[in-house]
C-alpha cells in the first residue's frame, strides 16, 4: 500500500441503512473508531414499511436503541390469516421469556434516523455524498478511497473495511466473493402505503396476510390508520419498472381479498414501489481486514422484513467481535466464527423463504390445499410455538459453531435443555441482587458467567488471568439444574455450558478464545 494518506481510522463502514448504522453504534459503545460513509446526498430515506422481530429488538436493546423503537413503532400482536375471501384463523405473536414479547411494525426511516441519533452519542454523524471509489485489502489493514461531495478523491486507511452497501457491494467485488444464488423468476412485489376503503377495520395491533389465486398480500399498520401493502404476484413483463399506481393496486387488494369496491387513500409522504428479487449469498463474508455486513453479504426477497432482522442480528454478532479483536482482546479467529455463524444463518433464512407457501402466490392446486391444512395447523400448539419461534428468532442457534462449546458431564444430566450455542431466555432468577430477570445481569459490553448453586469466587480468580472482560454471578432458577456453568457470550448466545466445578473446561475455552494477561 503506497498511496498518500493523510485520514487513519480504526473502521470505516461502507453504508449507512440499518445494518450499517447499528455495527457503527456497537463499535463506538466499545471504544472503536468508526467512520461511516454513504453516496446518497443525505439522510432523506422512503419510508419503507418493515417489521422488526422480538430478536432483534433485544439485539436493538444491547445497542441502547429499545426504547427509541418502542415509542415509534406498533406492536404487532396477532396475524390473522385470509383464505379466498375466508379468514381461516390467526397466529398470535406474543412470546416467553423475553421483554419485547411481540414484534414492532416500523418505518426504515424512522429504523435510521433512531439508529443515526444513537451513534452521534460517541461520535460524528454519517459523511453524506461520500462514495466508496475503491478499496485495497492488506495483511494489516485497507486503504478506502473516497469520492467527496465536491468531486475530490481522499484515501482513508484503516484497520479494518465493512461493506453494508447493498447488493453491489464494492467491499465484496474487491476481496473477489461470489455472490451465488439466481433471481427470483416470475415473481415481483407491488407496495404502496394507504388507507384503505374496504370491509376489514383498521387493528393497530393485528397484521392480515390475503392468500387467493396468484396472488399473495401482507397488510401491516402503520400510525394513523394506514396500511402498508405488499403484494407478491406472477411477472409476466419483467421489464416494466414504474412503481404502482392507485388503479393498479386497488385490483391487486380486490383480488387478493376478493372483495369488490375496494379503494385506496396513498399516503403522504407518498411511498410506493415495484421490485423483483434475487436469492443470493457471498462466498465468504470476510477476507483478513475486510467484511460484509447485511445485504452485501445475502439478498433474498424481503418478506417478512427478515432482511432487515438478519441483517441487523449480523450487525449485532459483528460488533462485539470486531471490537474485541481489536481491542487485542482474542485472536483473530475469533471473527472467522462471524463468517461462519452468519452464512449459516443466511442459509437457514433463505431455505425458509423459498418454502414459505404462506406469502408466496400459489397456483389453484396450492390454494386448496391451503385451505384445507390452513386452519388445522392454526389450531396446533406444537406448531404455532414452532411458528412464534421462526417468526421471532428465537428458534435461531448457533449449536453448529466452533465458539460453542461442552465440557464433560460423565452421565449426569445436563437439564435446562439449554445448549451451547443457543440465546439465553429472561428467564426468573434469583442472584446476589434479590429476584429480577436474567437479561437484566447480561451486558453487550462484557461476557457473563453464571453459576447455578455455590462458588463465583474461584469463577473471578480464574477469569480475571484473561483479557476478555467477564462478570460471574451466582443465580438460582428453576430453568436450570444446581451445579450448571453457563459462559454467556455479548450477544446473549451460551459459548460454554459445563459444570460449575470444571474449571478445566473453563479454562481450555478461555485459552483458546482470549488473550492471557501477562503476570497472571
Amino acid at each position: 500500500m503506497d498511496h498518500a494518506i493523510r485520514d487513519i481510522r480504526d473502521v470505516v463502514v461502507i453504508g449507512a441503512g440499518p445494518t450499517g448504522l447499528a455495527l457503527a453504534v456497537a463499535l463506538r459503545r466499545y471504544g472503536v473508531d468508526a467512520v461511516v460513509v454513504d453516496k446518497r446526498a443525505d439522510s432523506r430515506q422512503e419510508p419503507r414499511a418493515s417489521v422488526v422481530w422480538q430478536r432483534a429488538l433485544e439485539a436493538l436493546r444491547d445497542l441502547g436503541c429499545a426504547d427509541g423503537f418502542m415509542a415509534e413503532g406498533l406492536p404487532l400482536a396477532r396475524g390473522e390469516f385470509h383464505v379466498a375471501g375466508r379468514c381461516v384463523g390467526a397466529q398470535e405473536m406474543p412470546m416467553e421469556d423475553t421483554a419485547f414479547p411481540v414484534p414492532l411494525g416500523i418505518e426504515q426511516d424512522a429504523i435510521e434516523t433512531i439508529l443515526r441519533g444513537r451513534m452521534r452519542l460517541w461520535g460524528p454523524d454519517v459523511e453524506w455524498g461520500t462514495e466508496a471509489v475503491g478499496v485495497r485489502v492488506g495483511e494489516g489493514g485497507a486503504e478506502v478511497d473516497l469520492r467527496t461531495p465536491e468531486g475530490r478523491t481522499r484515501t482513508v486507511g484503516c484497520r479494518w473495511v465493512v461493506g453494508a452497501e447493498g447488493s453491489h457491494s464494492l467491499v465484496r467485488k474487491s476481496i473477489g466473493a461470489a455472490f451465488e444464488g439466481e433471481r427470483r423468476v416470475n415473481l415481483q412485489c407491488v407496495q404502496l402505503n394507504a388507507v384503505p376503503e374496504w370491509s376489514h377495520p383498521y387493528r393497530p395491533e393485528v397484521t392480515r396476510i390475503f392468500i387467493n389465486h396468484g396472488v399473495s398480500l401482507i397488510c401491516d399498520p402503520v400510525p394513523g390508520g394506514a396500511i402498508r401493502l405488499f403484494a407478491f404476484l406472477a411477472d409476466p413483463d419483467p421489464g416494466r419498472q414504474e412503481p404502482p399506481g392507485r388503479a393498479e393496486m386497488e385490483e391487486v387488494v380486490a383480488r387478493a381479498t376478493g372483495e369488490e369496491g375496494v379503494r385506496l387513500r396513498p399516503t403522504e409522504p407518498h411511498w410506493a414501489n415495484r421490485a423483483r428479487f434475487h436469492d443470493r449469498i457471498a462466498a465468504r463474508f470476510r477476507s483478513g481486514p475486510a467484511l460484509l455486513l447485511g445485504d452485501s453479504a445475502h439478498l433474498w426477497a424481503p418478506i417478512g422484513g427478515r432482511g432487515l432482522n438478519t441483517g441487523l442480528l449480523g450487525a449485532h454478532n459483528l460488533g462485539w467481535k470486531l471490537a474485541a479483536v481489536h481491542h487485542g482482546w482474542c485472536p483473530e479467529a475469533l471473527l472467522d466464527t462471524y463468517d461462519a455463524e452468519q452464512r449459516r444463518t443466511a442459509l437457514r433464512v433463505m431455505r425458509h423463504m423459498r418454502r414459505n407457501i404462506l406469502e408466496l402466490p400459489p397456483d389453484r392446486r396450492t390454494l386448496a390445499a391451503i385451505r384445507l391444512i390452513l386452519p388445522h395447523v392454526l389450531r396446533s400448539e406444537r406448531f404455532t410455538r414452532r411458528g412464534g419461534e421462526l417468526l421471532s428468532d428465537f428458534g435461531r442457534n448457533h449449536r453448529g459453531s466452533e465458539l460453542s462449546a461442552e465440557g464433560r458431564f460423565k452421565g449426569r444430566s445436563k437439564g435446562g435443555g439449554l445448549r451451547p450455542g443457543d440465546r439465553v431466555p429472561d428467564w426468573d432468577v434469583v442472584s446476589e441482587t434479590g429476584p429480577g430477570r436474567l437479561h437484566e445481569l447480561l451486558s453487550y459490553q462484557r461476557w457473563s458467567a453464571l453459576v447455578t448453586g455455590d462458588g463465583t469466587a474461584d469463577l473471578r480468580r480464574i477469569t480475571g488471568r484473561y483479557a476478555l472482560p467477564v462478570a460471574a454471578f451466582r443465580i438460582r432458577t428453576d430453568a436450570l439444574p444446581d451445579g450448571t456453568l453457563l459462559l454467556v457470550r455479548p450477544d446473549g448466545h451460551v459459548g460454554l455450558r459445563a459444570r460449575a466445578t470444571d474449571r478445566r473446561a473453563l479454562t481450555a475455552y478461555l485459552d483458546r478464545w482470549s488473550v492471557q494477561l501477562r503476570g497472571k
